[in-house]
């Protein structure tokens, strides 16, 4: 997961799930990835269904005609050509659905319908996100959306209203709901309920596609990016858990884009690989929930392995003195942004540097044995894109040059 994003991936589940069929073609190189000689399908996310039922819908109201088919361009760039299921037309209001393809990915959303409602408004031109049946309702803090929320993510939100602009032009308003039918028995199999999300499902997806992959090829493809960082002369590089890093390191701390790297959840695999291409110093950028797992010594991150985000961040809350009743409190969070409020509340906001600290200490630990470990700098944030803590002052950090 991308910080502690929602997720509709199964909670358990061994192996791939063999599927045969496909509602969205993009190119044969895109659509695949080979490991070990055998091919894996890639799919598409949730929010590239919402996406697409949308703006078909839009489109349908628009022409009114029905359709069949829709392109869209994902966040990453690629094009998807959608079979549409399930289209109407009623006046200025149209429905259509989408179904979810996961790939060879493990997915309890995979082969369910998306559906999007698209009212068309005349007097305004703003574009409402609503969700519907099947989608669920964030109803505690720290999955980055308010309360009573549909759980519809940024990304999604962005493109389902860029599409849709699209095709009704700026000086239309529009209402989408989108909703999903088997939604609620599917959240079932997922994390939500634990994250406060519930009803439904979460729309999610920062790159709008699925990639399967074992986890052996995977660490290698970020390892090879590495590689090549190193090759072109690159003495420091910034890992981050994913987009919201990348994200946070250009556009908040300002540093060079160029030197990111995707660590995903492999943090000690990328820190030795990094100690053996001989770079002199590495910048751990990422979201308290993600990063604090490593200053308890994990340091594979995937919750699947090891969650011990709230015992870490009780455990400094107290060496720091906080008293039993913030310790309880901040224990029964269901996330680590929940517990920001009550932190700030009792000013223990300099519990974040001490976890920055204990990274680094950590970072340290496993590499004693190295002939020469690189410098470890850490920043950690919130999902408002505010800097939480970090070992020393993050100007320092960001300002030192290559």
């Amino acid at each position: 997961m991308d910080s502690e994003q929602t997720t509709n991936s199964q909670a358990i589940q061994d192996g791939q799930t063999e599927r045969t069929s496909i509602a969205g073609q993009v190119s044969p190189s895109e659509n695949v990835v080979w490991h070990r000689g055998k091919l894996y399908r890639k799919g598409y996310t949730t929010g590239s269904c919402a996406t697409a039922a949308a703006k078909v819908a839009a489109l349908m109201v628009r022409r009114q005609q029905l359709i069949y088919q829709v392109s869209i361009v994902t966040p990453s760039g690629v094009t998807l050509n959608l079979n549409v299921e399930d289209p109407s037309i009623e006046g200025q209001e149209a429905v259509a659905a989408i179904r979810k393809d996961g790939g060879d990915d493990v997915d309890a959303t995979h082969d369910m319908l998306i559906y999007a409602r698209v009212s068309l408004q005349d007097e305004h031109n703003d574009i409402v996100i609503t969700g519907g049946q099947g989608v669920g309702v964030v109803t505690q803090k720290g999955v980055g959306l308010p309360i009573g929320e549909a759980a519809i993510n940024k990304t999604p939100r962005h493109t389902i209203e860029q599409e849709v602009r699209d095709v009704i032009g700026p000086n239309q308003g529009a209402v989408i709901e989108i909703f999903a039918p088997e939604g609620e028995e599917r959240a079932l199999k997922t994390y939500n309920g634990k994250l406060g999300i519930q009803g439904g499902i979460s729309i999610i997806g920062t790159t709008g596609i699925v990639t399967p992959m074992s986890e052996e090829s995977w660490k290698r493809s970020l390892a090879i990016e590495l590689e090549q960082k190193r090759a072109q002369g690159l003495e420091t590089v910034i890992f981050v858990p994913g987009n919201h890093g990348e994200r946070f390191v250009t556009e908040q701390l300002h540093m060079n884009a160029d030197w990111v790297v995707n660590m995903s959840n492999f943090v000690g695999y990328m820190l030795q690989e990094a100690t053996r291409l001989q770079f002199k110093r590495v910048v751990m950028v990422g979201h308290l929930g993600k990063l604090i797992k490593v200053a308890a010594g994990v340091f594979h991150t995937h919750s699947h392995v090891a969650d011990a985000r709230m015992e870490t961040l009780v455990t400094h809350l107290a060496l720091l003195g906080a008293d039993n009743a913030l310790l309880q409190a901040v224990f029964r969070c269901p996330t680590t942004e929940a517990a920001m409020e009550l932190i700030s509340e009792q000013h223990f906001e300099h519990v974040y540097d001490h976890i920055a600290h204990a990274i680094v200490e950590k970072v340290r630990y496993m590499l004693r044995y190295a002939n020469q470990a690189p410098q470890c700098d850490v920043v950690l944030f919130s999902y408002d894109n505010v800097v939480l803590g970090s070992n020393r002052p993050p100007q320092e950090i960001a300002e030192v040059d290559q």
